[in-house]
């Protein structure tokens, strides 16, 4: 884990626990206290599904256009070798 994620996980987890102890101070009864710690980390869950969704659409993005960079540098290097061999071949002559 790079330290970008690092600090993303500890944002996240730092968020997510002092939203608990607020929730667990708040004078509430014990039911909807549950309800609500339930929809808070439903809602969290669904936007970090998003998240890794968008996360890899994009990986998988960068993924295919670094392939078809790679497709293309090896075409132009094949045809500058190509292009060498000729003219070594028209010099040899």
């Amino acid at each position: 884990m790079n330290s970008t994620s690092k600090v993303i996980v500890g944002i996240l987890g730092a968020a997510a626990a002092g939203v608990i102890v607020g929730m667990l101070i708040a004078p509430e009864k014990g039911e909807d206290l549950r309800k609500n710690i339930k929809k808070t980390t439903d809602d969290w869950l669904d936007d970090v599904a998003q998240w890794m969704g968008k996360g890899k659409s994009f990986l998988s993005e960068m993924k295919d256009r670094a392939s078809e960079e790679v497709e293309d540098a090896t075409s132009e290097a094949s045809q500058g070798i190509n292009g060498l061999k000729e003219n070594l071949g028209r010099r040899k002559q």
